[in-house]
């Protein structure tokens, strides 16, 4: 299993973006609860979860950023 691509989190809108969200969230919950029960985990899940949320959060701050500059700043200040 590869580590997910930004690109395809971006393809993603603002709705489906908090859902994945959430549910990355809960399937980061269950890891932690089935290895405090000593259940059978596959670690790197983790690295994988945690850096598909990191995206997400990323890309939600950078749109989040983008809206309210877009309104308010001046078009020649942004960076392309």
């Amino acid at each position: 299993m590869a580590l997910p691509k930004v690109e395809d989190t971006r393809k993603l809108s603002d709705s489906e973006l908090a859902e994945r969200v959430v549910a990355v969230k809960q399937e980061l919950f269950q890891l932690r609860m089935k290895r405090s029960l000593r259940q059978e985990i596959k670690p790197h899940e983790f690295k994988h979860l945690k850096h598909e949320l990191s995206q997400l959060l990323t890309v939600e701050h950078q749109r989040k950023q983008g809206a309210s500059e877009g309104s308010t700043s001046d078009p020649s200040s942004q960076e392309e």
